[in-house]
């Protein structure tokens, strides 16, 4: 399977969680000879604008964090074209489920998600999205700028029983008709974790439902990493959730 990567990546850019030394190495190192790693390209500044305001933009270049934002926003948006017509991960940071039109927080600068969608939607590839953000926190910011939109629905597991969030995972799968399934995959809900909720194994069972969604719905699946901060457990949970996307 593919999945998108950039050696920038490894850079650190700030000193928060999101950026600590050896986060994405963790997870590069665990997955190296069993994907094929894919190259981004920076996001534009058209495919930027089209999500967030100028404003919000000369914000993130005054932090000195532009370039590696717009480098995830491009990774994201490579992981979604291919997703098309394959399964595809996006490992990719910063995050950016936090990410609304005029602000940020919570580790994010640019919404990487909004941004790769929004785009193909331009382009008129995709007709309805359906986004399952399973990082621990709440994704405000694909709400704030997608939630809206009418062509996409999102849906944040909210329980605290691993056997109930689980299912109300596949009931919400079973019960959209979108041709892009996408995921807002943040992997601090491990139980190793911040969250202490989940398996690896259930990272497996989700990238399954995924894949199955896509196909049953004839059309693309694609994800990208969100949180995830035990860098012990990170790559085996990544992995987990590879191993479902490509599972045939």
């Amino acid at each position: 399977m593919k999945v998108v990567y950039h050696e920038d990546y490894n850079e650190v850019y700030t000193s928060d969680p999101a950026a600590s030394p050896g986060r994405i190495r963790a997870v590069e190192s665990v997955l190296k000879g069993k994907v094929t790693f894919v190259e981004p390209k920076p996001a534009t500044k058209e495919d930027i604008l089209r999500v967030h305001t100028p404003e919000h933009i000369k914000s993130v270049e005054r932090e000195g964090v532009y370039d590696i934002a717009a480098l995830a926003a491009g990774g994201a948006i490579k992981a979604v074209e291919i997703g098309l017509t394959e399964p595809c991960f996006a490992l990719i940071r910063p995050p950016g489920h936090h990410a609304s039109a005029n602000s940020a927080w919570g580790f994010c600068y640019f919404n990487n998600m909004a941004i790769a969608l929004e785009k193909l939607k331009h382009q008129g590839k995709i007709k309805k999205a359906f986004i399952l953000d399973f990082d621990l926190h709440f994704g405000d910011g694909n709400v704030n700028i997608l939630g809206n939109k009418g062509y996409v629905t999102i849906y944040n597991p909210a329980t605290q029983n691993r056997n109930e969030y689980l299912k109300k995972v596949e009931e919400a799968l079973a019960e959209t008709n979108a041709d892009m399934i996408a995921a807002s995959a943040g992997f601090d809900n491990h139980e190793a974790d911040w969250g202490g909720l989940l398996k690896t194994e259930d990272y497996t069972f989700m990238g399954k439902l995924i894949r199955e969604t896509a196909q049953r719905n004839h059309g693309g699946c694609f994800g990208i990493l969100e949180g995830g901060y035990n860098h012990s457990v990170l790559g085996k949970n990544v992995l987990a959730f590879v191993k479902g996307l490509e599972e045939k």
